[in-house]
């Protein structure tokens, strides 16, 4: 899908991690966009995953925290952004059982003090710059809590019933945003998306931990049996998808983001030890798929994930592009040809 040329200075927040720095790359390739891009660096975010385009002279990076009012209230009347997408997110449900302290200072705390500030720099805008300006909050389809098998994919109009601490947290966030159109007719949209996979993802997440795991020959952990269910996009995708919701979606709306791709976890697994089997030899002939080791199931995991992304579709066009076939294939090359970006990440 051919993207925007017009430029327009884009406000980024958490774009040295997984999602954030595949936009940002593609915002920098595709179109003639500013992007500031302000992140934490917390242990799940690289400066390294933008080292391609930190020289370009569209780029500029701040390292802060979304939390931080003196910082964020100068970002927004210096850079002086037409879109601001908030990426910035604790976003691992183990961490968020163990430790749900950080996921309630970011995930909730944080988009106050974004909304707060970005609402006070709206209502300073001229009449032309209120009817350009959106604010995107990214969250996920985990807000809405798990299906069964006869189950309908989720909708925009499904209740949430978060499981974790951390869904917990980026529902509560949806509601916060969607609350500051409700009251004060601010330009804000909510995504919803599916599962992620492709370049830059941290190790801790299922699919690169499968590809360093078998790389590694360590044993590859899986949850209960296995069998569940997640429906997975391809980060270019989902990262066209915001960039189309951006220009065309409609303010104070949710949007669903998925791809089609419903999995078991288990065939996932078994995908990918078949593609390395394939491509990196294991000594002695031995397959990837014997370092398998189901492990004790953790608690509140949903079974099923799935999403109806038939409203996107009809609001913007936008439609996924990238198999999972093709997705998977391209991930595991990157993996192999940048060791250096995961080792010591």
């Amino acid at each position: 899908m051919k993207l925007e040329k017009k430029p327009i200075k884009i406000f980024v927040t958490g774009g040295s991690g997984f999602i954030g720095s595949n936009f940002i790359i593609q915002q920098l390739l595709k179109t003639e966009n500013q992007i500031l891009n302000l992140d934490k660096l917390t242990y799940a975010s690289s400066i390294k995953s933008l080292r391609s385009i930190e020289n370009n002279t569209r780029y500029q990076f701040i390292h802060g925290d979304i939390c931080d009012n003196s910082l964020i209230k100068e970002i927004l009347y210096d850079f002086q952004p037409t879109y601001i997408v908030n990426f910035a997110a604790e976003s691992h449900v183990d961490n968020s059982i163990k430790a749900p302290d950080q996921f309630i200072a970011t995930n909730i705390f944080g988009v106050f003090n974004m909304l707060k500030h970005s609402k006070k720099y709206f209502t300073s805008l001229n009449k032309r710059e209120k009817e350009k300006f959106r604010f995107l909050h990214i969250s996920t389809d985990e807000v809405y809590g798990s299906l069964q098998l006869e189950e309908q994919s989720f909708t925009e109009k499904s209740p949430y019933c978060p499981s974790s601490p951390y869904s917990a947290s980026k529902a509560s966030s949806d509601h916060l945003v969607l609350s500051w159109f409700k009251t004060y007719n601010f330009p804000a949209i909510v995504t919803n998306c599916s599962n992620n996979y492709g370049p830059f993802q941290f190790p801790e997440k299922l699919i690169p931990l499968i590809i360093i795991n078998c790389l590694n020959e360590e044993k590859i952990p899986i949850y209960g049996d296995g069998m569940n269910i997640r429906d997975w996009i391809y980060v270019e995708d989902h990262c066209t998808a915001i960039h189309e919701i951006l220009i065309k979606g409609k303010i104070g709306r949710q949007y669903n983001v998925g791809s089609n791709n419903e999995l078991k976890n288990i065939d996932i697994i078994k995908t990918i030890c078949k593609i390395m089997d394939d491509k990196v030899k294991r000594k002695n002939n031995l397959n990837y798929f014997d370092l398998i080791e189901y492990v004790e199931d953790r608690p509140g995991h949903d079974f099923r994930y799935s999403i109806d992304n038939a409203k996107i579709k009809e609001h913007t066009g936008w439609n996924p592009s990238i198999s999972f076939e093709d997705g998977i294939l391209h991930t595991i090359d990157w993996y192999l040809n940048n060791k250096d970006w995961f080792t010591n990440n």
